[in-house]
């Protein structure tokens, strides 16, 4: 094992500005090798574990693959396999898990399980999502972001719903980033700083009407009404959430190239319009596919520290 710092990636603050836009450099590179079907295998013999708590589509499909172009090899723990602080507790799981891979993604509940975990690993831990973050899928929002329109600096970003995981993160986002987010959420569900894990609010403005949040954004965003661990609300949030769809009009208001993106999965008709999602201004499948891309130059990044080829 190397001697120097363990790096972790457990919230997007975990990056400063530099090392992210080295990763957004490194990103192009990988993904430009994998469209030309180039081999590149930096991390051969190298494992990585998978731990999921919560369900996955992207998060397991978009590491897994990362991890075999890359030249290593991955392997899955679903709750059945791996009970996080039930059957062991973390930092024990932590100790052993660590003692065999070289990297660990976990997909959890609790922030804190990811962080006890980390305090307890021998090798760098990726938040795959948990309920306060998710910063791999905002690292390659913004990836995409810069891929179509260039650098996000200055821009503004409107987040239209609840202010979760997802809100969170670009809420750091945007003060490492130096850009703005207008946050629009019905009443209840606004953003809670400290949750947010915020430094200041300085890149921030909340708006009660989601069509002011919009007006003029370079970047139309949204989520899902209830994210996952909170079914029980599922009828009462769609009443709550009825007026915050992001539809054409709200696009509209947005600056004329203004993008739409969603974490996915979407639900038509809830938050978001089919006509906005599956239109002209929608990025959400190049948004899915640099996952891939971004959490590649992430492991890499990770494991080895800046290379230069």
């Amino acid at each position: 094992m190397s001697s120097k710092p363990i790096k972790h990636f457990l919230q997007f603050k975990d990056l400063d500005r530099n090392e992210l836009e080295y990763l957004f450099e490194r990103t192009r590179i990988i993904k430009e090798r994998f469209k030309r079907y180039e081999k590149y295998w930096p991390l051969e013999d190298r494992t990585l574990v998978m731990i999921f708590e919560k369900a996955s589509t992207r998060t397991r499909l978009s590491f897994e693959a990362g991890m075999h172009q890359l030249g290593g090899s991955a392997i899955y723990l679903n709750t059945r396999d791996s009970q996080l602080g039930r059957g062991e507790p973390v930092e024990d799981a932590g100790q052993v898990i660590s003692r065999m891979s070289d990297i660990v993604m976990i997909r959890t509940f609790e922030q804190d399980i990811i962080e006890r975990f980390a305090r307890n690993s021998r090798v760098p831990v990726i938040n795959g999502l948990t309920n306060e973050y998710h910063p791999c899928q905002v690292l390659a929002d913004i990836y995409t972001y810069v891929e179509h329109r260039g650098s996000i600096k200055g821009k503004t970003v409107a987040w239209i719903g609840d202010s979760n995981n997802m809100c969170n993160t670009w809420l750091q986002a945007a003060e490492i980033l130096d850009f703005n987010v207008h946050v629009s959420t019905p009443p209840g569900y606004e953003v809670e700083p400290e949750r947010a894990g915020l430094f200041g609010e300085d890149h921030y403005e909340e708006f009660t009407d989601p069509m002011e949040a919009a007006r003029n954004a370079d970047l139309v965003t949204t989520d899902v009404w209830t994210s996952m661990g909170f079914e029980a609300e599922n009828e009462e949030r769609m009443k709550d959430f009825a007026d915050w769809q992001v539809d054409g009009d709200m696009m509209r208001v947005a600056a004329r190239d203004a993008l739409f993106m969603h974490c996915l999965p979407a639900h038509r008709g809830e938050e978001v319009a089919a006509e906005v999602i599956d239109g002209s201004q929608s990025v959400v499948w190049d948004e899915a596919e640099n996952r891939l891309h971004v959490q590649k130059a992430l492991m890499e990044y990770l494991l080895l520290g800046k290379v230069g080829n």
